[in-house]
């Protein structure tokens, strides 16, 4: 018996086998789930994520585009979904973008209203507009999760534009948690330690990160991207039948101490 037995989800955000989706989507199929995958548009993203996924041992996943920036490919995206599944139990958000040129040090007052804009329309806005048409298909019950960072509630050097778009992710589940609890839909976000997935590359300072988690955290250690998937099992099984609106930290405990 699985965690997730019978369990069906939707993942957005597998970039490639370091990506954190990757990690829950595989922790989640092996406690019993089936997962549906999107990538980004282009033959060159789908090739890169169906590797991943044929790689972890998955033959002929159900994989197709969409830019969750775009309200059509959304519409298309859950259209397509229904066409293949009768039920949707979970969904994973691991999206974010912000243009890398302002993720360095001294350039947060510096960015444009158009670098602002998009960074919280596709890191923190997407939860709302996923779990809009996600609901109604969440019949029997359900868990949402989106993946934050510990820059949503302290300053971090570099993380500038996008530690303001995952504040406004944590409260997005908040909100989507009240109002959506009555379903008994359950919204939550990961708080991820740093770890070397591509988007955590594009973000200047980085490996300092890193270094002040590995020497300040009460276990001394950096995470392994897999406890973070093994986390997410916890948050989209029936184990959190009472948890929403909660923001569950995995990075080794470095947001409990002051220094």
């Amino acid at each position: 018996m699985g965690l997730l037995d019978d369990k069906v989800g939707l993942v957005f955000g597998v970039a490639n086998d370091r990506s954190i989706a990757w990690h829950i989507a595989r922790n989640a199929i092996a406690e019993g789930a089936t997962c549906a995958f999107t990538h980004l548009p282009g033959e060159k993203m789908e090739a890169r994520v169906r590797r991943t996924l044929e790689g972890g041992g998955l033959t002929d996943p159900w994989l197709t585009p969409c830019d969750v920036a775009s309200d059509d490919d959304l519409d298309a995206l859950f259209e397509a979904y229904d066409g293949s599944f009768n039920r949707l139990d979970f969904v994973v958000h691991s999206v974010a973008y912000a243009d890398r040129e302002y993720l360095v040090a001294g350039r947060f007052a510096e960015t444009p209203r158009a670098v602002f804009a998009e960074a919280l329309d596709i890191s923190a806005y997407t939860l709302i507009a996923i779990a809009h048409r996600a609901r109604s298909r969440m019949s029997n019950k359900g868990s949402i999760i989106a993946l934050s960072y510990y820059g949503a509630e302290k300053a971090t050097v570099g993380y500038n534009v996008m530690g303001v778009a995952k504040s406004a992710l944590e409260s997005t589940a908040r909100y989507l948690a009240a109002e959506l609890g009555e379903q008994g839909i359950r919204v939550n976000c990961l708080s991820a330690g740093p770890c070397r997935t591509l988007s955590a590359m594009a973000v200047g300072g980085v490996d300092r990160m890193m270094e002040k988690v590995e020497t300040s955290s009460p276990l001394k250690r950096n995470i392994e991207t897999d406890e973070v998937g093994k986390a997410a099992v916890y948050l989209l099984s029936d184990l959190s039948s009472a948890v929403t609106g909660e923001t569950h930290h995995v990075d080794a405990g470095f947001h409990s101490v002051a220094v």
